[in-house]
């Protein structure tokens, strides 16, 4: 058992195989000590997340290495179930010939295994299913799809899968399955869990397993943003802009069951909104990005906006960011193009009244948990998430976030990840070395840096593992890419480093064809395979 460090936050504890990773995730899920946040399993790896505040990482080291001596505790198996499926994925016929198989030869032995959900995880609903006797090792594609269908069944590593929602997404698809497989209203929300039994049936036309009553699935493209109208509106939307959702302090806690924190790209700003109006902390704001939104107030507000430097127009007027504004009702409130930073804040005193899902009012744009994306006509009520007064402010000591260039790239530092010698030695000189650029390949979900290919030390596939917000992943193609809040809870390329928190928020506030540089706080990549 080897524990590698992933982050300041975060160790991952790397076994022999499946069995001994699913052995550890039960000890240690068994009984964790307070400021435990997460206990991912994975392939070979299980991944724990703590609140180093409470539980420092060199006593959650001292509990790891405890736990992992004490007997199994004894689970009863959940119940089998039965995806319909059909074999009509992308890659079926590509991958059947360089598996040098038929078409018909591998759907007959991919629809022959039963199949074991081993762990979840990527997306909430997401089981990574090990078949007895399927004795297949599948390459993930060099290149992740940016969109797989809802549903897709696909192929990776000794694992089968499907697809919850649309996602991005590397593995090789064979099939689709109309299982409603995630509802996060239900009181089960994963259809697939640890343990349970899978079959594939080509000749079903719906789910079906020895507990499995009818679900509806969600549709991810139902609005839920918007309320009933009622006597307490807020605000009706007039234009979104190019993205805008709701968020908090997201949902940590769930990565085991494949749902990902979510919450504020740059949580400083978040929570300074709030306190600049003298709101609970954790009222829900929203994160509007580059700029665009206009809505008309429907009551009298007060709101302000923080993050991006974003003068805010009300009924005509401009006013500074960062400062309380009151907005009387029936006049109009425009954020135009952002002078400086890609992500402002809007939050209003009292919070924006939408209803939470597991806990969260964060939109998460990869899962498609918790209220949809803003949308033109959306009417939003303010709650009372009110802890005082709007506090005086005799100073104004914000300013506009700074933007890379290439005399002053802006300063990302991040520590050596687990995986950090899946790279050259010349390739870790570049990652700390080189000015990066941000791509236009950025969102919430994640950032990926241009610049130069970093060539790795190690041609085999990486075995999915837990990853952590900021976790900086390098795929084949050679590009880092870096986790945001929506990042999947798993992944199967190496994390060679992980963004700091004060990382984390520049990066949520630069914009395509900033420059950056990354900093490692800890020296060389030998020293953090050592942490």
């Amino acid at each position: 058992m080897r524990m590698l460090p992933m982050g300041s936050d975060a160790v991952l504890v790397e076994v022999t195989d499946l069995a001994e990773a699913m052995a550890l995730h039960a000890r240690l899920a068994a009984a964790p000590p307070p400021g435990v946040i997460d206990i991912v399993p994975a392939a070979a790896t299980v991944l724990v997340r703590v609140d180093a505040a409470v539980l420092p990482l060199a006593t959650a080291r001292a509990w790891i290495s405890s736990a992992a001596t004490r007997p199994a505790p004894t689970t009863s198996a959940p119940a089998a179930v039965t995806l319909p499926i059909r074999y009509d994925g992308a890659d079926l016929d590509e991958l059947a010939a360089a598996l040098g198989a038929s078409r018909e030869a591998l759907v007959a032995r991919h629809a022959g295994t039963e199949w074991t959900v081993a762990f979840t995880g990527f997306a909430p609903g997401f089981g990574y299913l090990v078949g007895a006797g399927w004795g297949l090792d599948v390459p993930r594609r060099a290149s992740p799809r940016t969109r797989v269908p809802a549903g897709s069944v696909g192929l990776a590593g000794v694992f089968s899968g499907a697809y919850p929602r649309e996602t991005p997404g590397g593995w090789q698809l064979i099939g689709t399955t109309d299982a409603p497989l995630f509802d996060p209203h239900a009181d089960r929300p994963a259809l697939l869990v640890p343990g349970a039994v899978v079959r594939f049936d080509p000749s079903r036309s719906r789910v079906r397993g020895s507990d499995a009553a009818p679900r509806v699935a969600p549709d991810p493209t139902t609005p839920t943003a918007s309320a009933t109208p009622a006597p307490a509106r807020g605000i009706r939307v007039i234009a979104p802009g190019l993205q805008a959702t709701f968020q908090d302090a997201g949902r940590p806690g769930r990565a085991a069951d494949g749902i990902g924190a979510a919450g504020a790209a740059d949580p400083a700003a978040w929570a300074l909104a709030n306190r600049l109006l003298g709101n609970r902390d954790g009222a829900a704001a929203i994160e509007v990005a580059v700029g665009g939104f206009r809505a008309v107030a429907e009551r009298d507000l007060t709101v302000v906006v923080t993050g991006a430097w974003a003068p805010v127009e009300i009924d005509g007027r401009i006013g500074d960011p960062f400062v309380p504004h009151v907005w009387p009702a029936g006049t109009e409130l425009h954020l135009g193009g952002f002078l400086a930073g890609a992500r402002a804040y809007l939050a209003v005193r009292g919070g924006w009244d939408v209803a939470p899902v597991l806990g969260s009012r964060s939109t998460d744009t990869l899962s498609g948990l918790g209220p949809a994306q803003l949308r033109a006509g959306d009417v939003i009520p303010v709650g009372d998430d009110v802890a005082g007064p709007v506090p005086v402010l005799p100073l104004h000591p914000w300013g506009p976030p700074p933007a890379g260039t290439d005399a002053v790239p802006l300063d990302i530092p991040f520590t050596f990840g687990p995986r950090a010698d899946w790279l050259t030695p010349e390739s870790i000189r570049l990652l700390a070395g080189e000015t990066w650029v941000v791509s236009a390949a950025a969102d919430r979900v994640g950032i990926r840096l241009d610049g130069p290919r970093l060539e790795r030390s190690r041609a085999e596939e990486l075995a999915s593992e837990g990853t952590v917000p900021g976790a900086i992943q390098v795929p084949p193609a050679g590009h880092p890419v870096v986790f945001g809040p929506d990042a999947p809870v798993t992944g199967g390329y190496p994390v060679v480093g992980v963004v700091t928190a004060a990382g984390r928020s520049r990066l949520a506030q630069a914009r395509p064809g900033d420059r950056v540089r990354l900093r490692p706080t800890v020296r060389g990549a030998s020293d953090a395979q050592r942490g």
